[in-house]
């Protein structure tokens, strides 16, 4: 998601977080430069030039918006985007889209550090699942004179103005789960992005850009911004980025939903922010029980104090009913001794946004960041971010993180 670019005036501990002062190594850098395109309808047409990158893009499609990633057959990796440009009204022209990228990283083997990007799908509305009209359904982009192009229109694709997804997961038996933010909805296509059934709500959440509208009780662009599935197939973790009207503003839910019922459970986690106003990027899980978190403060560059990954139990909560925060990994200080990532022996992952990790082993993680193309800067200031791909050696098993169960 984009929020606006703030400094973080203090840091403040919570009595249920544990912290680690282990530096943890970087193993893996590789990067997807900034300017990177697919074929597809011309996008950008409704946003500004930004960081030296002047829109439209016809006939084009930028790759960036990174914000899930799944493991695909042969080492590769499935990268889903976001809506786009970060708002309904700018991404109407960008379809959304998961793209299977083949990382060569750089490490102490050797490696290019380059990306190729292989393939990808694109979500899509054939059967007319989708219960609230589409942009692939009018014949001008919404508030506009223009077009809207007619591969949208004819294979009725998905755009960046008809969902904001932020989260994606794949269920054992081969479909598809986005977590959305305009609804906040869960989404539900087969294996190749075709939607198989209505856009499923969040019972009593609703945010501003609820196409069905009534009283938003979520602030915009505050949905389904991470999501876990469980190794057993059984339940999603959806878990919204904002605080519900009325909770703790630095408190966020997790909800359990039963992928065998197709529905809601009721039963709900609460995650406390280390300081009310930072975000989350993902929610992936480890185990049934343990789940990691990508939390982070809205700076940039050398502005960025927070980007931090913790690991959760949910079998584990303070006295308040918070859950119990463990610190594994902090993004902005990490061993780099051969200098895979740049000059520096520290390597800084100093994105406003990072929005997608992944277990690679029960020692080693795969970190990405959603590079908001072409409005970040955060690795030159002016330029915009290209999208990193980071592999992270940890001390120890990510299950020993957590405190014994008492």
């Amino acid at each position: 998601m984009r929020t606006a670019l703030v400094l973080v005036l203090a840091l403040v501990s919570a009595p249920h977080v544990t912290h680690t002062e282990v530096v943890q190594k970087l193993t893996g850098f590789a990067r997807l430069p900034a300017d990177s395109f697919a074929s597809g309808p011309t996008s950008g047409q409704f946003i500004a030039a930004a960081n030296g990158v002047v829109p439209p893009f016809p006939g084009r499609q930028p790759i960036q918006g990174f914000s899930a990633v799944l493991r695909a057959p042969n080492g590769d990796f499935w990268v889903m985007e976001d809506n786009g440009f970060g708002s309904k009204a700018t991404s109407p022209d960008f379809v959304l889209r998961v793209y299977r990228i083949s990382p060569d990283f750089k490490t102490a083997n050797g490696g290019t550090g380059s990306v190729l990007v292989k393939t990808f799908l694109s979500l899509r509305d054939p059967d007319m699942k989708i219960n609230f009209a589409i942009v692939a359904e009018g014949s001008v982009y919404p508030g506009s004179i223009i077009p809207v192009d007619p591969d949208i229109r004819s294979q009725r694709l998905l755009t960046g103005a008809d969902f904001d997804i932020e989260s994606l997961r794949e269920a054992h038996d081969g479909t598809l789960w986005f977590g959305d933010e305009f609804g906040p909805f869960l989404l539900h296509t087969d294996a190749t992005g075709k939607v198989l059934e209505a856009p499923i709500p969040l019972p009593g959440v609703q945010s501003p850009e609820n196409p069905f509208g009534g009283a938003a009780n979520l602030a915009s662009s505050r949905g389904f911004e991470g999501m876990a599935i469980t190794p057993n197939g059984k339940f999603l973790y959806p878990m919204l980025e904002g605080p519900v009207a009325g909770d703790d503003q630095q408190t966020l839910r997790i909800n359990e939903f039963d992928l065998g019922t197709n529905r809601y459970t009721g039963r709900t986690f609460r995650y406390h922010l280390d300081v009310a106003g930072y975000s989350i990027g993902d929610l992936t899980a480890v185990t049934d029980e343990l789940l990691l978190v990508i939390e982070r403060d809205q700076a940039q560059g050398a502005a960025a104090q927070f980007k931090k990954i913790f690991l959760v139990d949910l079998g584990e909560v303070d006295a308040s009913g918070l859950l119990v925060k463990h610190e594994v990994v902090d993004l902005l200080n990490l061993a780099d001794p051969l200098h895979l990532g740049g000059p520096n022996a520290t390597f800084r992952f100093p994105f406003q946004t990072i929005e997608s990790v992944i277990p690679l082993s029960q020692n080693e993680l795969g970190v990405l960041n959603d590079n908001n193309y072409p409005f970040s800067a955060g690795r030159t200031p002016g330029s915009p971010d290209p999208n990193e791909f980071i592999t992270i050696r940890l001390d120890r098993p990510l299950p020993q993180f957590a405190k014994a169960k008492k």
